[in-house]
């Protein structure tokens, strides 16, 4: 594809982040293309995904070096204006960047002569029934340790208003959307639709709502379910509920997941992609749905997720399991599928040339 201009997003606090950032701006140089920092924080106030892609000049391809925090960031600024994102890996457990860092000039060729595969993958936005604001006071309680806030999300003006609807608010996730108590010592009580059903009403220290994506984030560490990042869905899960019932729940991408903070609970914050964006008081709701864009990641090859869950889980085989003989092999398949099953989706065998970089 034709790369006219590049946006990083650079994780400034470590120095390998760094030095990949000028090769990445040193590659543009070479091949005539614009590059531009976006989502610095250094000029104060944070600012909407929008703004922060304009003033970058619109980029088709966004680079973000670091770990999946990093890419977190590059994925809402992708979002927002269509384009492709490169993931770096600089991080320690991600499961969302592409290639090492010395790799990164060898990547950037790869996009520039179209020898990629483009993964799709499903977001997830709001509507509410205001619109989300964070109080004053709690804005400095969380600049410790952390970059600015984002802006509160704008509304889109765009979609149709619908009484019972709320108002359509213009953020995408690509991990999660969480509703969770604001008060060490008192839980929110929230009640829980699926497909416009009331599913329960739950106590509990917090409730999310993930895509495939986020399944191995928040969630996972929480008790929800893997998802392979292919799969549509949105995965609902309580996070310490005072009830029985506490398993997550798999809905279709076409199955809204609404959540109303009830009469007697406290306020609850509604953090995006581990962004606190708004609080909700008794009687609020969120509505959480697919979003109609996706995000388009740039892979170089065939992803092995359930390779890399067992790497970055440090899976171990169960003693049990090894005891009577050798343990299983990685791929044992070693032949090319027959005509029927052509379309699957499997990793190479081990030993198999990787595919041209």
């Amino acid at each position: 594809m034709t790369v006219n201009r590049v946006g990083l997003v650079v994780h400034g606090g470590r120095a390998e982040a760094v030095a990949a950032a000028r090769a990445v701006r040193a590659w543009c140089a070479e091949h005539a293309v614009g590059c531009a920092d976006i989502d610095v924080w250094q000029e104060g106030a944070r600012h909407s995904a929008r703004e922060e892609v304009e003033s970058a000049g619109d980029p088709d391809l966004i680079v973000t070096l670091g770990g999946d925090g990093t890419f977190l960031r590059g994925a809402r600024l992708a979002a927002e204006n269509d384009a492709l994102v490169l993931g770096v890996d600089l991080g320690r457990v991600g499961f969302l960047t592409e290639v090492p860092a010395t790799a990164v000039r060898d990547a950037l060729d790869a996009v520039r002569e179209e020898r990629i595969t483009v993964e799709s993958r499903m977001l997830l936005t709001l509507r509410a029934s205001c619109r989300l604001e964070v109080p004053a006071q709690m804005e400095s309680l969380l600049r410790y340790g952390r970059g600015p806030m984002l802006p509160p999300p704008r509304v889109r003006t765009e979609c149709e208003v619908g009484n019972d609807w709320g108002v359509a608010l213009n953020v995408t996730a690509l991990n999660d959307v969480v509703v969770e108590k604001l008060a060490r010592d008192r839980q929110v009580s929230v009640g829980v639709y699926l497909g416009g059903r009331l599913l329960a009403s739950y106590s509990a220290d917090a409730l999310l709502v993930a895509t495939p994506t986020g399944s191995t984030a928040y969630s996972f560490a929480a008790g929800g379910p893997v998802v392979s990042p292919r799969a549509d869905a949105l995965v609902f899960t309580p996070v310490a509920p005072h009830m029985v019932f506490n398993r997550s729940v798999v809905a279709a991408p076409d199955e809204p997941v609404a959540l109303r903070v009830l009469e007697r609970s406290g306020r609850a914050a509604v953090s995006i992609d581990g962004q606190l964006r708004g609080v909700l008081s008794p009687g609020d709701w969120i509505g959480v749905y697919a979003a109609p864009r996706r995000l388009k990641a740039v892979r170089l090859g065939p992803m092995d997720f359930y390779g890399r869950l067992r790497e970055r889980m440090h899976l171990t085989d169960a003693p049990a399991a090894l005891a009577d003989g050798k343990a299983a092999p990685l791929w044992p398949v070693t032949s090319p599928p027959p005509g029927d099953l052509a379309h699957l989706a499997l990793p190479p065998a081990p030993g198999d040339a990787p595919p041209p970089a």
